[in-house]
């Protein structure tokens, strides 16, 4: 029976917020829940990568030379346990959807890098990109999407507003993904701050947004459409794999 695999830190936290979603987006199957606790999980049945947010990654990945930033709270576990498994989800060509750390873990494992600190590379408001609760979500800005991407479609829309809880983000893009989301009035080095991405190639579903649509689904509003627009098409995505393997 086709399943979906969440790599996760805490599975408390998943099972409150993550399945939730996903169950309301129509997903039947079993969901598997992985933290760095379990073993390396196995791609029997699985048709769908479901990456949760949490803490940061170190800068290692991408520059063995590049200082951990004092703001920053590296999850070195996590890392080594969800790269190697995006890597083979990728070769599988499942589908992948990436959450906040899940989103940068994602670009990290297909080789890009990240800003580590947004207020000190960009002069942003602290609490611009970070603000809010899981339970309280906060919508203090919207994001940018790209015309004709696969995030404008499954947003509904090209402005969003959304919910921020990160102080990182994307910098070089990953092998094979674009991005396709931004906030605009958030510049590093001339470039609008990456807020979403997806893979180049349109036949593989590969999505990642920078907030946390897991906190918007039950919001009675064009929010919340774009956050159920996100997790229906993950598991339809998810669902379509499972019919064609």
């Amino acid at each position: 029976m086709s399943s979906i695999l969440v790599c996760c830190r805490d599975k408390r936290r998943a099972t409150e917020f993550y399945i939730p979603a996903l169950k309301a987006a129509g997903w039947k199957g079993p969901i598997h829940l992985c933290s760095v606790d379990d073993p390396a999980p196995s791609f029997e049945g699985v048709t769908g990568l479901l990456l949760t947010g949490g803490d940061d990654i170190d800068p290692a990945h991408w520059d063995p030379k590049e200082p951990i930033h004092p703001t920053a709270e590296v999850d070195r576990a996590r890392d080594d346990r969800e790269i190697p498994v995006i890597r083979s989800a990728w070769e599988k060509n499942l589908p992948i959807f990436g959450i906040c750390r899940g989103h940068q873990i994602l670009n990290v494992a297909l080789g890009g890098s990240m800003i580590q600190d947004i207020p000190s590379a960009t002069g942003a408001a602290s609490d611009l990109h970070s603000h809010g609760t899981p339970e309280v979500p906060e919508l203090r800005h919207t994001v940018s999407v790209t015309h004709g991407s696969r995030l404008a479609d499954l947003l509904g829309g090209h402005a969003v507003a959304v919910n921020s809880r990160h102080h990182q983000a994307v910098k070089q893009l990953g092998k094979g993904l674009k991005a396709t989301a931004f906030h605009p009035q958030t510049l590093n080095q001339g470039q609008a701050l990456i807020e979403g991405l997806e893979a180049e190639d349109p036949d593989r579903w590969v999505v990642g947004v920078q907030w946390h649509p897991e906190n918007l689904v039950a919001l009675p509003d064009a929010a919340g459409d774009a956050a159920r627009g996100l997790f229906n098409g993950f598991v339809q995505a998810a669902e379509a794999f499972g019919e064609k393997a």
